[in-house]
Parts: C-alpha cells; structure tokens; sequence
C-alpha cells in the first residue's frame, strides 16, 4: 500500500481521504421526466414541465433509473435495500427551479459495499452508500459581463453519489479508486464515466492528522473532473491544512474548488450540517420497494466485471499478471484483446495460451504504441481485430517479420487496408531463400574485412553487426533465422 507523508515543522502528518462520486446513470431520459438525457444540446432544449418545476407537475420515477443503480450496487458487492425513499433536499440557486432536489439522505437504495484496489496490494476500500438524486441545471456566467444565464438541460438528470468511508490514504490511492470504480461502471454500463462532459465528478473529502490521532477537520473539494486532478488537489490541500495547523490555526469545514490552471483549492462556501437542508420526505413520490425477483433479475444481467476477468487472464490464458493489468484497465482494451483473440488462427503445434501471449504483447507494445503516437483511442482504432489478427498470422506463417510486420501495421492505420492486400501491394513479403540470403551474406562479409578479422580474433559481439548489416541490405526482409544460422555457417567456414 502506497504511504503518503507531509512533512511537517513538528513532524510526520498523514492524510485521510473519503470520496464522494456523482455517476450520471446511463438512461435515455431523465429521473422524474421524459426529457433526453443527450448530450451537446442547445441550452434549454431538454427540457420538459417537471424539469422546470411548472405548478402541477408531478415526478414520475424511471425504473431504468432504479435498475442501474442496483446494477452498480451489486457490482460494488453492496448491500441492495428493499425499501428505500426520496426525500428534499431544500436550498436557493438560481439553476434549481424547484427550490430543492429529489435525493434519497436517511434511506438510500444501496448500503455497505467493497471496492478494492489492485495496484495498492488489494487494499479495500469500504462503500458507505449509494444513493439517487436528480442533477441541477447548469448557470453559465461568461458570456455577459453583468449577467448569468441558466442552462436547464441537465435539470432532473439521474445521478448515483457513490459514498467512500475515509479509508484512502494518499493521492495514489484516490487515483487508483477513482479509476477502478470508473472502469466498474464501464463494464457494466451504468456510467459512460466520461468526466470532460461532466457525467462523472469527484467531491473530495480531505483531512490531516498525525498517524494514529483522531480524524481531523475536513474540507470538501466540489466538481472534480479527472482523475489527474483529484490526485493534484490532495497534494494541495493537505499541504495547505498542515501549514495552517503548524501556524496555530484551526481548520474550517467548508467547501472548496480546484483550480487546475494554478494547482490550487480556494473556498466556495462553508459547510453546511444535513439540517440546514431541512430535509423531509418527498409528499409526490411513494417509497420505492424492490422485489427479490427485480433485484435477482439485475444481478444476472451483470457481465464479467474486471476482477472476474483480470483472473480469467491469468489463470485460463497464462498472461503475465502485468499483461492482464493492462488489458482490463480500460474495458475497451479488454474487448479488443478477447476479438483479436476470437479472430486468431493457432497454428500446429501452438496452444490459444501461447497465441494469447503473443497477441497480449502485440497489443500492448505495437497497437497501444501506434495508438498513443497518433493520439487515437482504442475504441476509434481503424485497425478491426480481425485485420489485426490476420497480421499476426502472417507473422506467425513466417510470411514477414515482426520488423516488416511494424512497417505493415503504420501502412494498416494510414489506409486502412488489410495486411495481405499491404504485403502484397509493397512487395514485403519475407525472403526465407537460403540462396539469396547466402549471396547477400557473402558481399557483408567481403564489405566489412576489418570487422571480419576482429570476429575471428575473439570479437563475438561483432555477429550483432554482420545481422544488422544483412538485414538492412536486404531491406529487413530475410528471414532472421535463417539469417542467423546461415551467417553462423558461412563465419565457421570463412
């Protein structure tokens, strides 16, 4: 586990860290309403009667709405509550029409659940809640020197609060939960956690303490949107927290934003306790009670969640437990991997562990390594796993090289055609003519007699060069086994 310290005049202080995430739920329509959920729409085209707190209006709950946050509890291995309810949650903004939202505070629909962490010796992290609410619009203050302007388009959009208990302990740790329940989420489709347009954001809860003395004070940082972020406004504002205490001063519980441009929390306001709210149960909305059929429905319908899959990796395909790491990180990753492998051939003699091994790293350095240097998504890929294996399978007949095969893969991305169409078009296809290669080897070895003579003194490092040599006279197209044992021959009768 990763051990965060901020040094101090009077010593070691260690920081404690719970968090609060806002998951949009995956729905076509809104909590209470049927407005799109779309995003990108003009401001205030989403918007219907409810959404805008018309007098009349009556919400009406979507039970889509209810199944993915059941989903998500069980996928957290959370307690699921049969009966569960709304209540208000009462304050003034200008981007709430209601004058309050629809939440769930003493009775949420999810209980305790686990999260545990992979990269941090599988640490658990405790879920203290899930509950649901409705989202606020949006007040949009740029565009006029003196007035604000108010977006209702996200106005009664369903979100879940996924409730950490303050078991994190370094910025580390808040990165690699944040990324993990991300990647729950994905894989089962409650969330596209896509935190640039706002559908998932982080509120973090942060404190300092000398280790083993109670909790101290804490700050909430508000509307965190990425991850790099999260990690960043720790580093802050732990910092911040022990300068003050340090100076004699007292911490104050209140809210707080981070400026990511300055890599600096600033106050938003103080922190309001749950009966400034004046919370009471919503008089429009009836409890919500959930059957055993419902919930059992819900949990069969969840797919292989990544740990289940991470281990299916290693234990069914023999990849390394870094390989698997990789490839289940982002659920994208892991889709591509499972169709590569689907589409490849396994050749005699071979097992689906060894093609898998083989497959894994070439998805991990050759594909991911083109993707990153064109800045490319995996899902946007225009190399489909088919063509991908079909590459691999030209490798694997001997047909070209793994060198050619990069030179094959950049000419995949750039036109999108298939290997063999490429191979064929560009003449690439491997010289394995013992012949041809014995020719090239001997005009190497008569270019190069000061080499040569070395070699044959005791210089064996110099084989290295005669292969590179031969290779690029060939233009990386000879087969390098057949290379090498015939430059070997050819050294030992020289």
């Amino acid at each position: 586990m990763s051990t965060y310290r901020i040094k101090g005049e009077t010593g070691d202080w260690e920081v404690v860290i719970g968090m609060e995430v806002h998951a949009q739920i995956v729905s076509k329509s809104k909590l209470f309403s049927g407005a799109s959920t779309s995003f990108g729409a003009e401001p205030n085209d989403q918007v219907s009667f409810v959404d805008a707190a018309m007098p009349g209006m009556l919400p009406v709950i979507n039970a889509e709405c209810i199944r993915q946050a059941v989903r998500t509890g069980l996928a957290l291995r959370a307690q699921v509550n049969p009966w569960s309810r709304f209540d208000r949650k009462n304050y003034f903004y200008a981007d709430l029409p209601q004058g309050y939202q629809i939440s769930q505070f003493k009775h949420p629909i999810i209980g305790e659940g686990c999260l545990v962490l992979d990269d941090h010796e599988g640490k658990e992290v405790e879920i203290e809640r899930i509950h649901i609410e409705q989202d606020a619009g949006k007040s949009i203050h740029d565009r006029h020197p003196e007035l604000s302007y108010v977006d209702l388009n996200r106005a009664g959009v369903a979100l879940m609060e996924i409730v950490s208990k303050p078991d994190l302990r370094s910025p580390e740790e808040a990165g690699s939960y944040l990324k993990k329940l991300r990647l729950i989420l994905r894989t089962i489709g409650t969330c596209d956690g896509n935190m640039e347009e706002g559908s998932m954001r982080a509120d973090v809860n942060v404190s300092v303490r000398k280790p083993g003395d109670p909790l101290g004070t804490r700050c909430e940082i508000k509307n965190v949107n990425s991850v790099r972020f999260v990690m960043q406004a720790i580093v802050f504002e732990a910092r911040r927290q022990v300068e003050i205490i340090e100076d004699g001063g007292e911490i104050s519980q209140e809210t707080r934003l981070f400026d990511s441009t300055h890599g600096e929390t600033h106050p938003m306001r103080s922190k309001e306790d749950a009966h400034d709210y004046r919370y009471f149960p919503d008089p429009d909305l009836p409890p919500l009670i959930l059957t055993d059929a419902f919930i059992d429905q819900c949990r069969t319908s969840l797919p292989e969640l990544p740990d289940e899959r991470r281990s299916r990796f290693i234990d069914d395909l023999a990849l390394t437990a870094y390989n698997a790491d990789v490839l289940v990180a982002e659920h994208e990753n892991s889709i591509y991997f499972e169709k590569l492998l689907a589409a490849c051939p396994i050749p005699e003699g071979k097992t689906r562990a060894d093609v898998a091994k083989r497959a894994s790293n070439w998805v991990i350095s050759d594909l991911f390594g083109e993707l990153n240097a064109r800045d490319i998504r995996i899902e946007d890929c225009p190399v489909s796993p088919e063509h991908a294996a079909e590459l691999m399978d030209l490798v694997m007949r001997n047909v070209i090289s793994v060198r050619l095969a990069k030179d094959v893969l950049e000419l995949m991305f750039s036109t999108g055609d298939s290997p063999a169409e490429i191979v064929e078009k560009h003449g690439l296809k491997q010289v394995t003519d013992s012949g041809e290669i014995e020719k090239v080897i001997a005009e190497v070895l008569a270019a190069n007699p000061e080499q040569l003579k070395a070699y044959k003194g005791g210089k064996d490092k110099l084989f290295g060069f005669f292969v590179g040599q031969v290779m690029k006279a060939m233009k990386g197209k000879a087969n390098p086994a057949a290379v090498n044992d015939l430059l070997k021959k050819a050294l030992s009768d020289d």
